[in-house]
């Protein structure tokens, strides 16, 4: 799903992400963000979760190096919702 919305830069610099964006991308506040140019882009994602892999017997296991967001009902409510609404839309 794409959704695009128009915004402006303030003149700190600041960038406000909409509100149906940053809900549909499931930021909240605090949330790490990643932000890159890449040629006439900017991109903004998540950051990635730093982990360390540890040896767990013959299983490599990722931990986390600080905090995880905690993943609720309507998280996976919402994401099984998107992936419906999108296979349905491929599927037409």
């Amino acid at each position: 799903m794409s959704t695009a919305k128009t915004t402006s830069i303030d003149s700190a610099g600041r960038l406000v992400i909409p509100k149906e964006i940053r809900e549909a991308a499931g930021l909240a506040p605090g949330t790490p963000l990643l932000v890159r140019h890449r040629g006439e882009r900017v991109e903004i994602e998540p950051a990635p979760l730093e982990v360390q892999i540890e040896m767990r017997g013959r299983v490599a296991v990722a931990i986390p190096k600080g905090p995880v967001p905690r993943v609720t009902a309507e998280d996976v409510e919402r994401v099984r919702r998107q992936l419906r609404k999108e296979r349905e839309d491929r599927s037409r």
